[in-house]
């Protein structure tokens, strides 16, 4: 996910805002005891997306794909004070460690974490929201796209994350080896390209970001 030479990266960081100290101990406990840290967002990431949060002011916010909280900490900062932000997670051995970094910040009453499986959970929402982050298991992004999209506000986005899996996507475009998750992404980033409903921004932050603003 290293894309940038590791300067240029530095030097984007070193002249990008703070994390809070929750962030800076969610990301440090996180790369001590969890399996696959990667996963969270960081600190370029998590300030990207609470930048977009802080711009829209969602009062609804939808994430697919919790892991330890780190992006929905930084979605959070957004909020106004009636606003509520639903992650879903399917990983249940994480609970207790992501809601303890939930309980600890400001932002505790206003984010609602369910443990279960986002494909049943979506269609019982009764929400319309403004802004969704995706970043779940690959192979169902279509799936969870298809299914959030009607609960989309017009002038809302969808963040998908993830979406250069690594580079792998370009490199698939060059001759490069195609696995069954590299193929996911590739089909789903053509599908986000071509919906008429959508204009759609491909950005090279860490692992990619796909930005779709629902017309």
């Amino acid at each position: 996910m290293d894309f940038l030479p590791e300067h240029i990266s530095r030097y984007a960081e070193t002249h990008t805002s703070e994390e809070s100290n929750l962030l800076k101990k969610l990301d440090r406990d996180t790369h001590l005891k969890i399996l696959q840290p990667r996963m969270l967002s960081g600190h370029l990431q998590g300030r990207f997306l609470a930048s977009i949060s802080q711009m829209m002011r969602p009062r609804r916010i939808l994430e697919i794909g919790t892991y330890t909280g780190y992006s929905a900490l930084c979605l959070a900062e957004g909020l106004p004070d009636d606003g509520k932000l639903i992650t879903i997670d399917v990983n249940e051995e994480l609970e207790s460690f992501t809601r303890s970094f939930f309980e600890q910040s400001p932002y505790a009453t206003k984010i609602e974490y369910i443990i279960g499986d986002a494909g049943k959970i979506i269609p019982t929402l009764d929400e319309t929201f403004d802004l969704v982050f995706i970043d779940a298991d690959k192979l169902s992004y279509a799936k969870y796209y298809d299914l959030v999209f009607d609960k989309v506000r017009q002038g809302g986005f969808i963040l998908s994350d993830n979406v250069l899996w690594s580079g792998k996507v370009a490199d698939a475009m060059v001759g490069g080896k195609i696995d069954k998750d590299t193929r996911n992404l590739l089909d789903f980033n053509a599908m986000c390209h071509n919906d008429p409903r959508t204009e759609n921004l491909l950005l090279p932050i860490r692992d990619g970001i796909m930005m779709s603003r629902k017309l």
